[in-house]
Order: structure tokens, then sequence, then C-alpha cells
């Protein structure tokens, strides 16, 4: 298979691969790809609703940089993470800051006691409704952000490469939530364009994000990687579409 600017390729991909990954940080590609914003922005609905809490709770918090960065935090902060590389890179992060990072082994199971936070935070992490609900004074706020099921879809039809089977829809996250007892105070969707600037971003962000092809891997994929790389010398980048939804919930 012809390669456009093969020395280029494969010295995009072999950074790609020999880069570290550690916390939820993706400054390593910055300027290398760009995300056009969602009609929303969850930082913002973030410091609302952190606005008169007391008690706080992050769950998935990965390397603790975005909660760190929404600094001061309430004098009662938690955060939680499951993927064990991520866990002192967060302490590092938080501790300074006041926040206890909880190790988990899932999020099925919330190891935190009854009524314990004012705020519930979820950006991009799984969640068991019944544990959200369970974990929240009344009158406390549940925030998330979630990737839906049809993100970055056009990426995984040129990698002829399928996606987790996760299935996160907006109605059946808004659906659980309800059956947990709470209320939904808003929801919003959004598909935005995403387009990476070159095949080393493509393959940095297939590493950190590993669910958005099964199994993935260069060697694997590297023909399909191949026509993509190719078709971003031709046009300057590839597009593809973020799919995002938030949800704000209030326990009654």
């Amino acid at each position: 298979m012809k390669i456009d600017n093969a020395g280029e390729f494969e010295r995009l991909v072999a950074q790609a691969e020999e880069r570290d990954l550690s916390g939820w940080d993706f400054s390593w590609i910055a300027g290398r790809w760009r995300v056009d914003p969602h009609p929303w922005s969850y930082e913002k609905r973030v410091r609302e609703a952190m606005s008169d809490s007391g008690a706080l709770l992050d769950m998935g918090t990965g390397g603790g940089e975005r909660l760190a960065n929404m600094a001061p935090l309430p004098p009662k902060s938690f955060a939680t993470e499951a993927y064990h590389p991520n866990i002192s890179i967060a302490q590092a992060q938080l501790e300074p800051l006041g926040v206890v990072v909880v190790p988990v082994d899932d999020h099925s199971v919330l190891p935190l006691g009854n009524s314990q936070f004012d705020t519930v935070l979820n950006r991009h992490e799984t969640f068991v409704a019944s544990e959200v609900a369970r974990v929240l004074k009344p009158g406390g706020r549940f925030v998330t952000q979630q990737v839906g099921e049809k993100n970055n879809a056009e990426l995984n039809e040129w990698l002829g490469g399928e996606s987790e089977d996760f299935r996160v829809t907006l109605e059946r996250s808004q659906s659980q939530l309800i059956r947990a007892g709470l209320k939904i105070l808003d929801s919003c969707e959004g598909f935005s364009p995403t387009t990476f600037f070159d095949i080393g971003a493509i393959v940095f962000y297939l590493k950190m994000v590993s669910w958005q092809v099964e199994r993935f891997s260069v060697d694997r994929y590297r023909d399909r990687l191949v026509n993509i790389h190719n078709h971003i010398q031709r046009y300057g980048g590839f597009e593809t579409t973020s799919h995002r939804f938030l949800i704000e919930a209030l326990k009654g």
C-alpha cells in the first residue's frame, strides 16, 4: 500500500506508540486536534452546582487535573478512581487541595456512606444510578457529562473496528436516574465536529480512549491507519463527530 510521506507516517506513529499514558491528559496532542465546543459548558455547570456545596464527590477523577482546576473546592471533597495508574497521580494533584482520593475496583459500588454529598460530579465515567442516589443528601445534585454511543463513529467506520458495546444514551441514562428516585432538572445533547491533524494524534487518542476501538493496535489496523494518514496528507485533517450529553438531576 502506498503511503503518502511515508517517513512522516512512521515517525508520528512511533512517537505515539512510545508515549506513556498518565492521568487523563491530552496535552501531548494540543494543537494537533480540535474538538468544537458543545452548546453547554460542563465546567460552568459544575461551578454553579458547587457554589453552595459543603460536600463534593467527583466520580472517575482520572489524574485529578480537571477537578484541581476548579479549586477552591468544598471543605469536604472526595474523588474516586478505578484505573490504578491514575490513583497516585490523582493523589499528588488533589490531596494538597484537601481532597480524599478513594480507589475503587469499579463504580458499581461506591465505598462511601449514605447521604454524604451535596454534589456528585461525573464526567465520562460509568455510574449506577442507585449508588449515586444513595450517596447524595436529600436536595443534593448530580451533574454528569457522558460520551454518547455514536461518538467518533466515522473513525470506527474508517478503521473497520467496533467500539465497546456500552450503549450509553441520554434516554437510557435519564430513565435509570428517574427509577433511582432522582428528578431530572435539565438535559442536553450535542454532536460537534472533531478534527485530527496528523495520524500520531489519532494513535495517541485511541491508546488513551481504549474503548473507542476494541483491541486497537497499530499492527492490527496499520493499513486502515495508512488510509487515514493519506487522507490527512491530501486534505489537511480527518474530521469525525463528538457525541456528548449532559444531565443535571436532583435527589428529592
